[in-house]
């Protein structure tokens, strides 16, 4: 996770609750990843915004060794505290910035975080951090909306989204188009009380993601349109594009 994102470091004890996604969702992350493991040079895995370990966990609970970067220590202490959480070694700071030991078989950014990254200077830098830690033939793995698909959704207004404890939260998002940014402003209904949370990101459309990726001298492989690993369509509303540094 970035830095300067304060909505995660305040409410680390509740992020599980308000911002997993579905299991199946999770399930097909982690099994798509292991999946491209598979294909990928022996080696660990680093996930990029490690945060409470939704993804880390179960694929490390698969048998891959996986190693983590997370800019806020309240998230990494939601993760130790879990089954296996003590047994991942995890860096702090910016992911952009924070260069992890050792060379890696696939590294992964999930769950829309790398967005979060709050410029095309940043995005890129973390690329080229990315690749320089990649095993000849590693892969880059990152999923991102479709900014198509973002105006369609900041366009509907204000909707309910699920969470995973069930309280009542709504989203609403607005874009700033000259700026590639949007921001999500979210309202949680816990003990009666409604709670705000805003996220903001820096969007980027696939040309741009590819050229950032030739820039640090990785080329698409191949691209899904969801973590189920079905095609990507004019109908597909976010995109998984992974990335390979050449062996």
């Amino acid at each position: 996770m970035p830095p300067g994102l304060g909505y995660a470091t305040e409410l680390a004890d509740r992020y599980d609750d308000w911002f997993t996604p579905p299991a199946s969702s999770t399930e097909a992350t982690v099994a798509l990843l292991a999946r491209l493991a598979e294909s990928a040079p022996d080696g660990p895995l680093l996930e990029l915004g490690v945060g409470t370990g939704r993804v880390a966990l179960p694929l490390a609970a698969c048998g891959h060794e996986v190693h983590g970067i997370d800019a806020a220590k309240s998230m990494i202490e939601q993760l130790r505290a879990k089954p296996g959480g003590e047994e991942l070694a995890v860096s702090i700071g910016d992911f952009s910035e924070v260069d992890h030991e050792g060379e890696f078989a696939l590294v992964y950014v999930a769950g829309w975080t790398f967005f979060e990254l709050p410029s095309q200077q940043a995005q890129l830098r973390c690329f080229k951090r990315a690749s320089r830690r990649l095993l000849p033939g590693g892969l880059f793995v990152l999923d991102a909306h479709l900014p198509e698909a973002l105006v369609a959704s900041a366009g509907a207004g204000t909707r309910p989204v699920p969470t995973a404890n069930g309280e009542l939260a709504l989203r609403t998002r607005r874009l700033q188009p000259a700026g590639q940014r949007y921001t999500s402003d979210y309202l949680v209904l816990t003990d009666g009380v409604f709670r705000h949370v805003r996220v903001d990101f820096r969007y980027a459309s696939p040309g741009e993601l590819d050229l950032m990726a030739a820039t640090a001298g990785l080329h698409l492989r191949e691209r899904f349109g969801d973590w189920s690993g079905t095609p990507f369509t004019d109908t597909s509303s976010y995109h998984v594009s992974v990335y390979e540094l050449p062996a």
